[in-house]
C-alpha cells in the first residue's frame, strides 16, 4: 500500500503547488505561493521512491521533475541576480552604509539582544517592525545614537513601524506615516544625497487583508523618489504576486538572496535560516548600489535581522541641481 499512499500524496501536494503559479487570478492563489519551496521539496520526497517501484514510474517521474523544475524556477533566478548584484559593483563608490531592518517581534521578552546587535553592527539606518508601546519605551535608550527618528504610533497590539538613524533627515518634517502606521518613510542625508527610506509592514495574506494593503499603500508607493530604498516585513515571499505589486507600485528593483528569515520561535536558529519563510524583503530605486546582505543572529523576535550593505552612485548633474533637489525633498 506504500506506493499507493505516496501517489496520492504526489497528486494532493501537486494541487497548491500549480495553483501558486496562478496567483495573479486571485489571492488565495497567491497565499499558496509562500510555501512554493516546501511543496516542491515534499512532492520530490514523496515521488522520487515510485521511481524504483514498477507500475508508479511514470507518477513518480511526473512529480520528481515537477518539484526539481519548480526549485530551480524559483531559485536560480535569485542566485543569478545576486551574482550579477555583486559584479555590478566594480567600479562602485567608496561611501558605504549600512541599514538593518528586523521586526522586533512586539513582546520580545530580550531587548538587550536588540540593543547589543545594534552596538556591534552600527548601522546608519534602522528599520523596525511591530513596534508596540513596549518597543516605543524600549527605543528611548537609542535616542542618543539615533536621535533621527519616526515612529508611527501603534495602531494594534502588535504595533507599528519605525525609522532610526545616525544621519539626519532632509528636512526637520521630511517623514510621515501612512495606512494607520505600517508603513513609515523618510528623507535621509547620506552625505551629499538625499535618500527615501520607507519601511513597511504588511499583513497576513489571503485570508487576511494582504491584497487589500497593498492597494492602500500602492499611491504612497508611486511617489517615491528616484533614489530610494524600502524594506520590511511583506509577509510575503519575493517570488509572491504580493511582492511584484509591491515593486511595480514604486517601480523598485527586488533584492535578490536575503534567504529564510522566518519561522516559529521553537524552531532552532540553524533550522530557521534552512526551512524558513524568506519574507523579510528590500527593495533599492535609483542610485543605490548593493555591495551586501546577510541575516544576522537571533535576538528573540521569530525574525533574523536582516543587515543590508549599499553606495550611492554618484549623480552627474551640477552640484547646484543637487542642491535644488535637495531642498525640494526637504518640502
Amino acid at each position: 500500500m506504500l506506493p499507493a499512499f505516496l501517489a496520492i500524496g504526489v497528486v494532493l501536494v501537486s494541487f497548491p503547488l500549480v495553483a501558486g503559479f496562478w496567483g495573479r487570478l486571485h489571492p488565495a492563489l497567491d497565499s499558496m505561493a509562500h510555501f512554493r519551496i516546501h511543496l516542491a521539496v515534499l512532492i520530490a520526497l514523496l515521488a522520487a521512491p515510485l521511481l524504483f517501484v514498477k507500475g508508479w514510474r511514470q507518477i513518480g517521474a511526473a512529480g520528481t521533475v515537477l518539484g526539481i523544475a519548480t526549485l530551480s524556477a524559483t531559485l536560480l533566478p535569485v542566485q543569478a541576480s545576486t551574482g550579477s548584484a555583486k559584479a555590478e559593483t566594480t567600479d562602485s563608490p567608496a561611501a558605504r552604509y549600512r541599514l538593518l531592518q528586523l521586526n522586533l517581534r512586539y513582546d520580545n521578552a530580550t531587548p538587550k539582544q536588540v540593543f547589543s546587535l545594534i552596538g556591534r553592527t552600527k548601522p546608519d539606518i534602522i528599520t523596525l517592525n511591530e513596534v508596540s508601546r513596549m518597543w516605543v519605551e524600549e527605543l528611548k535608550f537609542l535616542e542618543a545614537a539615533y536621535p533621527y527618528r519616526v515612529i508611527c504610533p501603534p495602531p494594534a497590539r502588535i504595533g507599528g513601524v519605525a525609522i532610526l538613524s545616525r544621519r539626519p533627515f532632509a528636512d526637520p518634517s521630511a517623514f510621515a506615516c501612512y495606512d494607520r502606521g505600517s508603513m513609515a518613510v523618510a528623507t535621509v542625508r547620506l552625505g551629499a544625497d538625499a535618500v527615501e527610506i520607507g519601511t513597511l509592514h504588511l499583513g497576513w495574506p489571503w485570508p487576511f487583508e494582504q491584497h487589500r494593503q497593498v492597494g492602500r499603500v500602492a499611491p504612497v508607493l508611486e511617489r517615491l523618489p528616484d533614489t530610494a530604498i524600502l524594506a520590511g516585513d511583506l509577509n510575503a515571499t519575493p517570488w509572491s504576486v504580493t511582492a511584484h505589486r509591491v515593486a511595480a507600485a514604486g517601480r523598485l528593483d527586488l533584492l535578490p538572496g536575503v534567504g529564510p528569515t522566518w519561522m516559529k520561535p521553537i524552531v532552532p536558529e540553524s533550522l530557521r535560516r534552512l526551512v524558513g519563510l524568506p519574507i523579510d524583503n528590500l527593495f533599492t530605486k535609483g542610485r543605490i548600489v548593493p555591495f551586501s546582505v546577510e541575516r544576522l543572529e537571533d535576538v528573540g523576535s521569530d525574525h533574523l535581522p536582516v543587515l543590508f550593505e549599499f553606495g550611492i552612485m554618484p549623480d552627474d548633474e551640477p552640484a547646484e541641481v543637487i542642491e535644488v533637489k535637495l531642498a525640494r525633498n526637504g518640502n
